[in-house]
This record gives C-alpha cells, sequence and structure tokens, in this order.
C-alpha cells in the first residue's frame, strides 16, 4: 500500500470517529433534556425554571379525571405546605368527610414554589409545578400583597389553560374542608357556579357576593371566553384582585353576549366563616374566609373539624335534630395581623 493510500485511510477514520463521537454527544444532551423537562421535577432541581408544559399538565390531568373530564384543582404555597399546616388540614377533611374520600383520586395540587411541590409529592399523587415569576415563595402571600395579587391572576390564567383542555374542574381553595360530596349539589345547566361570601336567597341574583374560592366550572366555548375576560379585567381594573374584578364584570353585557349562565352557591351548603352553613346535615363545604393570618385559619380549621367529628358521632336521630353547631369563628378576623 502507497504512503498516500495509508494516508487518506487514517483521515477517513478519523473523520467517522468525529462524527460518530459528535452524534452520541448530541444524543446524550437531548435524552438528558427529555428527562429534566418533566414537571415531576427532583427536589434537588430549580424550581425558578422548570418548564410548566402543557403536555405534561394535559397528561396530569389526564391521570386525574372522572370519567366526564373533570378534575377538582387546589393551589399551594410553600408557607401552607409544612407538615401540621393548611395542606394537611385540607386533606384530612377528604377522609373524615361523608363519602369523601374517593374524591382525592381526582384532586390535582398546583403547587407554587419547590417546597410546596416536594410536599405535595410526599402526601398526594396528582401534583403540578406552576412557575409564577417574581414571587417568593418562602414567604406567605399577604392578602392584597403584590406577590397575593401576582398569585391570584396567575391562577385564573392556569385555570383558563385547563379549560381549553377541555376539563371541566371544581376548584377549591386550600382552606376550605370538604365534608360532603358537592357534585350533586351542583346545577346542572349553569356553565359557571362559585360559592359566595354572602347569600341573598336566589342563585341567579347577580346581587350574590361571589368568593372565588369554591367554583364549578364546565369547560365549552362560553366559559372559555370568559376567562379570558376576567383575566383581562386585572388591566381594566388594576389593583383589585380576582374576585373584586369579579364582582365588577359579572353583569357585564358581554356576559350576556356569550350566553354564559351564571350560578351562585348557597351557603346552607358551601359555607364559610362570612355566613356559616347553619345545619351540619346539609353543608358540603368551609370555607375559614373574612380571615386574615394563616395562624387564625389553623385554629379555626382545627375547630371546623373538632365540631364535625363531634357530629358524626351522633346517633342519627340526634344529627336530625341539629344539636351541633359550629363554634367558629373564633380565632379569625379581617383585623390586620398586627392589631
Amino acid at each position: 500500500m502507497s504512503p498516500e493510500s495509508s494516508m487518506q485511510i487514517r483521515h477517513g477514520a478519523i473523520i467517522v470517529t468525529f462524527v460518530t463521537l459528535s452524534a452520541l454527544l448530541l444524543y446524550t444532551a437531548a435524552y438528558s433534556h427529555r428527562f429534566f423537562s418533566s414537571s415531576f421535577f427532583p427536589s434537588d432541581l430549580n424550581y425558578s425554571s422548570p418548564p410548566d408544559s402543557t403536555q405534561e399538565l394535559e397528561q396530569i390531568l389526564k391521570k386525574a379525571s372522572t370519567v366526564n373530564k373533570t378534575v377538582i384543582l387546589t393551589s399551594l404555597n410553600d408557607a401552607w405546605a409544612s407538615p401540621g399546616s393548611i395542606l394537611e388540614l385540607f386533606l384530612k377533611s377528604f377522609k373524615l368527610g361523608d363519602g369523601t374520600h374517593k374524591l382525592l383520586d381526582h384532586l390535582v395540587i398546583v403547587a407554587f414554589g419547590q417546597k410546596a411541590y416536594n410536599r405535595c409529592r410526599i402526601v398526594h399523587k396528582h401534583c403540578y409545578a406552576l412557575v409564577t415569576e417574581g414571587v417568593d415563595f418562602q414567604q406567605e402571600a399577604v392578602f392584597m400583597t403584590p406577590p397575593y395579587l401576582k398569585i391570584v391572576w396567575r391562577k385564573i390564567d392556569f385555570l383558563q389553560t385547563v379549560l381549553e383542555l377541555g376539563y371541566s374542574f371544581v376548584f377549591t381553595d386550600a382552606d376550605i374542608v370538604w365534608f360532603r360530596d358537592p357534585f350533586p349539589r351542583f346545577s346542572p345547566d349553569a356553565d359557571f357556579q362559585i360559592a359566595c361570601d354572602h347569600f341573598l336567597g336566589r342563585s341567579e341574583d347577580m346581587n350574590n357576593s361571589p368568593n372565588s374560592g369554591f367554583k364549578y366550572v364546565k369547560s365549552n366555548n362560553r366559559t372559555i371566553a370568559f376567562y379570558k375576560f376576567w383575566y383581562s379585567s386585572r388591566e381594566t381594573y388594576p389593583g383589585l384582585h380576582d374576585q373584586d374584578a369579579l364582582n365588577k364584570i359579572k353583569s357585564d353585557p358581554f356576559i350576556s353576549e356569550i350566553g354564559l349562565k351564571i350560578r351562585f352557591l348557597d351557603t346552607a351548603n358551601f359555607g364559610g366563616l362570612c355566613e356559616p352553613s347553619r345545619d351540619l346535615n346539609v353543608v358540603c363545604t368551609m370555607h375559614v374566609n373574612c380571615c386574615i393570618g394563616m395562624d387564625r385559619k389553623l385554629a379555626d380549621l382545627k375547630i371546623m373539624l373538632q365540631d364535625w367529628r363531634a357530629f358524626m358521632s351522633l346517633p342519627s336521630d340526634l344529627k336530625n335534630q341539629s344539636i351541633i353547631s359550629w363554634r367558629v369563628p373564633r380565632k379569625c378576623s379581617l383585623d390586620p395581623v398586627h392589631q
């Protein structure tokens, strides 16, 4: 073999080796990116940069949904996630409630923050990490502060995405305890049903005072258009949170134009500290609303669970006499926490 031929063979071998190594490196990089792009990221991965892709959200919703594509959603920040805090009492209520334990299979916890996500992965099977930039999740998002407003409007944007994916949902704040299955109490012909701070007696009355912490929303073109309109109202009414903005737009002509059917839920079944459900025989949920401060909420949540246990331990005839009522609010108040 001539020296020239030998040199050409060596050059060819070097080129083949280079191409092979390059392809291997590209494959390895692609596989690593695919592995770490999951929203089910390990606890040591920086929360500030996980992708919350629509595809991964859809996979989680599919696993949690009922046969008619309905899920239960709640949101959780770091301050409410620690053992013995809001999340623990929220989940405990499903286990103590009348026929509510099975509903946990359809609950998706939407985590704002690394600690909340890690805690969710320990105590529940359906967890989703939702990124919100510019918020310190190590601290409680105090009512009406800029971090609080960012979170509540991010939730409205997120819920619109859920509707666009074709899933109906019950959204529940984590400071709401569940005692009965609420689905039999929902109106079958309404698009958007929401709890109230104060209920005036008729579900169609637009003068009812809605509370956006609990709502049942069907996925259709009307609700998707409504959520887009609701989210845009943050610019029309700057400085308001989602609930106050809803009060502004609930009677807007746009609602009639799209044909959205709104119904307000009776506080007899969906009560709260603003207006407690009086009959424990019919209550589905109780909300620690009209309350500022996590420690106050925790104290009254614990009392509510104690009251429910006392009621459930009664014989049937005594239950019907409604001899037990709520002992709350005891600690809760709308006064600033520092007072």
